[in-house]
């Protein structure tokens, strides 16, 4: 188990906050309390513990040099501060990280992958707009009835 942290700031009043992959709980604001955007990198060694969340995880596979990842980059920024304390976001560069992208089958990149209790509950390829995004995590994320 890798021991990574990072550092989140707060959109309300702009502390940083140092925060660790925590399996259970989100993240807040060491001063107002306010709930963070949970947007960070993975590797392979700390994927295990940052894809572990008692929220729903969008694993987002996607390399520098690619057009379309940048473009959903912001969209997946802006849900992830919608939605603090509802959804954390892991990025993970497949030409850093082969072995993750392999795990995944990522063939076409940028690849979404949505995770909750532990399982994959559904895919995005390729870079679609806000509201498609929006709804697609609202439907993928929705508990199993």
């Amino acid at each position: 188990m890798a021991d990574a942290s990072h550092v989140l700031h707060c959109p309300a009043c702009g502390t940083a906050n140092r925060v660790r992959a925590v399996p259970r709980g989100t993240p807040r604001c060491r001063s107002c309390r306010a709930s963070l955007p949970w947007v960070v990198p993975a590797t392979t060694a700390t994927f295990g513990d940052e894809s572990t969340s008692s929220v729903p995880v969008v694993v987002d596979l996607w390399a520098p040099w690619c057009g379309p990842c940048r473009a959903v980059a912001p969209v997946l920024e802006r849900l992830a501060s919608e939605r603090a304390g509802r959804l954390k976001v892991v990025k993970v560069n497949v030409d850093e990280e082969p072995a993750l992208s392999a795990r995944f089958g990522a063939q076409s990149i940028p690849l979404l992958v949505l995770i909750r209790d532990g399982r994959e509950v559904g895919r995005q390829v390729g870079a679609v707009p806000y509201p498609q995004l929006s709804a697609w995590l609202d439907q993928a994320a929705a508990p199993a009835r």
